[in-house]
């Protein structure tokens, strides 16, 4: 880089900052701006012209005056000038302040591309990395169309300097991140995955940030990186400290570089290639014996480096998951970790450790550091780390050491940050119940997590010791007795009163021989902290009053008392009012036979995942939970009855068949969960046929347990797109086109001549599709023309014709990228999809492809929020057979939550929760907006996982759209 020069000390300038710092108040220093902006003002606009120097000077005054935050609206041109300057020093002072204060939309772009494209071909590396700087600095979408083709060019040219393939490389990463669709590698991809080889470190450092970037979006183009990789790793671990010398920091051979190799191999699967699989584990293996070694230097920096390296090997070793001896290695590393000094090691060891122990190879000897996590537990000082030890105890947590990773957790939950409460209560909850043997301990812990965290314990957690105490005949009178010693606490938290209201209801006969458990002392009991309760506690024990009365017909004249106080009968709150009437009616006119019919036992409650675990995987996000799904837990003696989303309340609800259903009334929100066995409903009812796990059946097809038809053939997948050039378009929506239902952007359409891309977007009945052309070949295309057009019914009545705003041009070059926009306006709603047909010669020969263009009426979605009210009366409303359709089909793919979520979010409608009563369904509502009217729409999906098959069902104010959309959707699932 050229020396500056003693004049280029530029004194005005420093002057000028002096001034600045000087000044007494904000006013002084405005004052001085002021004086300042005004005299370079007329210095910009004098007749004399300003030499290089003394333009250089006022642009970085201006530049220094912005950075303090005031409005520069002058001295644009004046630094584009300096781009043309042949000194250094004033070239990069404009290339400063074009980066900094030229907005993309500038009218001076156009000046500043043509600047920078000459400095880029002068071959002179300074200039040509000033300009580089500058693009990356900018990084805007013109930047990318005006330089992205050229930039590629740059880095692989063998005349290259190695300074400005280095910057050529991050400049070619910082453009890819901000318009991947720009950045299109083609032919340079083998020539820049072989920078890994090259002789420069500072070229192969810059080069693998750019090739980890490019991999991560298409892995399989740049897979031939690996074996690439693999070498270089092996050469820089193998070295001395002395053979890099100029790329070794504090003895350590070029850290940043190994590190990211190593994040590198992360993208791709083990290597295929033995000897190059051979290789690898050798590297890693050195890298481990090296973290054995006593240090080179006592400097904090040596420790770093040497240790980012070896927990990036770690994390290569945990993703490949192949090597049992490489992955034991690394969890006795980590374990020497557990006791370091540094708190960020002993974070960075845990976290890792969770990961390695979902490995099978690896868990044992996770296993053995379960003394030192749990000491961490109690002693850390930072709730980080003590987060992140709860984390790996209950990663590690197996049926051998279940009972002692629950009692430390319970006991560690009393003391516990309240941030972390939450979530280790669910924890403890999750683990009790995978790895219960002892049902009676089951019951023990989670009482004992209601009294020691009860402000924390969700509803979630005591509905499912309920769903499994009534599923469990063995363990019920144990819940009984220890549920009604809890009770006698003087302090007992609410969540207690729920469990002890509803075990009691329906099992206190089995303690009732016990004096010291009588009957009345039992109401007495859950009377005492009756005033204490909230409103949907009460409703609660009501009914288990009512329970009472069917199993201890002497405690009838107490409980009638009660129930006829004016506290009950005359309460403000509807639904207490409605259940005392209701129950003191019942337990007055209902003979005996009558009574235990209508309150008999709850029957068991159907198997499904638990809850708890879906509440955890939401809370900490996809992928954070280490421990298998509690339905892969197989126990001796059966497993534990997952709870079919119905609440404890519902023996209520067949108490009081008349009775109003509320929010207050259904405690878990899911009173519509009919039996399997009970008979259809009417299209017209209320909230039991919309949600039945029934449902309405087609008369002629039978519907199996899990409430799916059987015998239903599987849905026919329609052809995809030919692999000639020609492709048709007979099929009713191709598979190239199904693809864009959920989504807005991709490629389109892609052969060995043309990529067609595609974006879109929408707002209430208008959109707008950006198509790239894209000519793969080294040859142009010529004559190149695009029509879109409307078949049929569609131009006159349906669609309004796609507008193009400007056409094609006739020639595309090689290698080139050309770009089309299209105006969309939607009349009223439809089925087909337009067409658009492409016809150019290549190579002298016509080429024609006809596509069916994304456009489908879900695109003018507009989504719409619902109460769980609004949803269900509206629902009603739509009860006109022609306006529901629906669709029972196998899975097509995976049925993953989130993917599920995605794709119903990407349809356009708003994804409503706590509105259905099975958490396991998804219901949606929107709009569609047409020119001429506004359909609305109900959507709801019912996923079967052990049948791998999906219920879709569409209510809409307009039947040719229910239809539509049903047959849309069944296609993306």
């Amino acid at each position: 880089m050229p020396a500056v020069s003693k004049g280029d000390g530029m004194r005005g300038l420093a002057v000028f900052i002096s001034d600045i710092r000087n000044c007494k108040s904000k006013e002084a220093e405005i004052k001085r701006i002021n004086k300042e902006l005004a005299n370079i003002r007329s210095k910009f606009k004098g007749d004399k012209a300003l030499d290089g120097y003394s333009k250089k000077k006022y642009v970085c005054k201006l530049l220094f005056i912005f950075l303090l935050g005031h409005d520069i609206d002058f001295g644009h041109m004046e630094a584009v000038n300096l781009l043309s300057s042949n000194k250094y020093t004033e070239k990069q002072i404009g290339y400063l302040f074009i980066s900094v204060l030229v907005n993309s939309n500038s009218e001076l772009i156009r000046l500043i591309n043509n600047a920078i494209k000459n400095d880029l071909s002068s071959r002179n590396p300074t200039f040509m990395c000033l300009a580089l700087h500058c693009i990356a600095n900018v990084g805007s979408r013109e930047m990318a169309e005006a330089f992205a083709s050229e930039i590629p060019r740059i880095l692989v040219a063998g005349d290259t300097m190695d300074s400005v393939k280095q910057s050529a490389a991050l400049c070619l990463l910082r453009l890819y991140k901000t318009s991947p669709d720009l950045v299109l590698m083609g032919e340079w991809t083998s020539r820049v995955v072989h920078l890994l080889n090259d002789q420069h470190m500072g070229v192969v450092t810059a080069a693998i940030s750019l090739i980890t970037c490019l991999s991560q979006k298409n892995p399989d183009e740049f897979k031939t990186c690996v074996s690439l990789a693999v070498s270089r790793l092996s050469r820089i671990v193998s070295s001395a400290s002395t053979d890099l010398q100029d790329y070794t920091y504090y003895f350590v051979p070029a850290p940043w570089l190994s590190c990211k190799l190593l994040r590198l191999l992360q993208c791709y699967p083990p290597p295929e290639d033995g000897a190059v699989k051979g290789r690898l584990v050798e590297c890693l293996e050195t890298i481990l014996n090296k973290a054995q070694e006593p240090p080179k230097s006592k400097k904090v920096q040596h420790s770093n480096a040497k240790n980012a390296i070896l927990f990036e090997a770690i994390s290569l070793i945990i993703h490949y998951d192949s090597e049992p001896n490489l992955l034991v290695r690394a969890c006795n590393q980590l374990g020497q970790f557990l006791q370091h000094r540094e708190t960020n090691l002993r974070y960075l060891a845990l976290e890792s450790m969770c990961t390695l122990a979902s490995s099978e190879f690896s868990h044992e000897a996770v296993k053995t550091h379960i003394e030192t996590v749990i000491n961490a537990l109690k002693t850390e000082r930072d709730v980080s780390v003590r987060q992140r030890a709860a984390d790996l105890l209950y990663a590690m947590c197996d049926r051998s050491n279940a009972k002692q990773i629950v009692a430390e957790m319970l006991s560690y939950l009393e003391t516990a940050d309240y941030s972390i409460r939450e979530e280790m209560v669910l924890k403890v909850a999750i683990l009790a119940e995978k790895y219960a043997v002892d049902y009676s301990w089951y019951v023990d812990t989670i009482l004992n997590l209601i009294r020691i965290a009860g402000d924390y314990v969700s509803e979630e957690v005591w509905y499912r010791v309920i769903q499994i105490v009534i599923n469990r005949d063995d363990v019920q009178g144990y819940a009984a007795k220890t549920v009604f010693e809890a009770l006698q606490a003087p302090a007992c938290h609410e969540n207690m009163v729920k469990v002890g209201g509803y075990i009691l209801g329906e099992f206190g006969n089995l303690i009732a021989g016990d004096p010291r458990s009588s009957p009345l002392v039992q109401f007495n009991l859950l009377h005492s902290k009756f005033h204490l309760c909230s409103v949907p506690t009460r409703a609660l024990l009501l009914s288990a009053y009512i329970k009472f009365i069917n199993l201890f017909p002497e405690t009838k004249a107490t409980i009638q008392e009660v129930l006829r106080c004016d506290s009950q009968i005359r309460n403000s709150d509807v639904e207490l009012q409605q259940r005392a009437v209701e129950y003191l009616k019942l337990s007055s006119i209902a003979s005996t036979d009558v009574l235990a019919t209508v309150l008999e036992e709850m029957p068991p409650f159907p198997e499904r995942e638990s809850s708890i675990l879906a509440k955890l995987k939401k809370k900490k996000g996809p992928g954070a939970v280490s421990v298998p799904d509690l339905e892969d837990g197989k126990r001796e003696g059966g497993e534990l009855n997952g709870g079919g989303e119905r609440g404890p309340d519902s023996a209520a609800m067949s108490a009081s068949n008349a009775s109003t259903p509320s929010p207050s009334a259904d405690l878990l929100g899911m009173r519509s969960a009919a039996p399997m066995s009970a008979a259809p409903t009417s299209a017209g009812s209320l909230l039991v046929d919309v949600f039945s796990e029934a449902g309405p059946a087609a008369p002629s097809a039978a519907v199996n347990d899990d409430g799916f038809l059987r015998d239903l053939e599987p849905p026919t997948e329609t052809s995809g797109l030919s692999s000639e050039l020609q492709t048709p378009v007979d099929s009713p929506f191709n598979a190239s086109s199904r693809r864009f239902v959920c989504k807005n952007n991709g490629v389109l359409f892609e052969n060995q001549l043309l990529q067609i891309g595609i974006k879109s977007e929408y707002r209430q009945n208008l959109g707008r599709m950006y198509l790239f052309y894209g000519n793969k070949t080294s040859v142009q295309f010529a004559s190149f023309t695009t029509t879109v057009s409307c078949p049929g019914e569609l131009q006159s009545h349906i669609l309004s014709i796609l507008r193009a705003t400007k056409p094609v041009e006739p020639v595309v070059e090689g290698g080139a990228q050309i770009q089309q926009v299209l105006n969309i306006e939607c009349l009223t709603d439809f089925s087909e999809a337009p067409l658009l047909n492409i016809k150019f010669r290549y190579g002298g020969a016509l080429q024609n492809l006809s596509l069916k263009l994304p456009v489908t009426i879900n695109k003018f979605f507009q989504p719409t929020e619902m109460t769980s009210h609004d949803f269900f009366q509206r629902w009603k409303q739509l009860s006109q057979p022609q306006q529901e359709a629906q669709k029972i089909f196998k899975a097509n793919h995976s049925m993953d939550t989130e993917v599920l979520k995605a794709k119903l979010l990407g349809l356009g409608t708003a994804l409503l929760d706590d509105v259905d009563p099975n958490p396991e369904n998804y219901v949606c509502a929107g709009v569609i907006q047409t020119k001429g009217q506004q359909v609305g729409c109900l959507l709801r999906l019912e996923p079967n996982g052990q049948a791998q098959m999906y219920r879709l069902t569409l209510r809409c104010s307009k039947d040719s759209v229910s239809l539509r959309l049903c047959e849309l959707l069944a296609q993306q699932f």
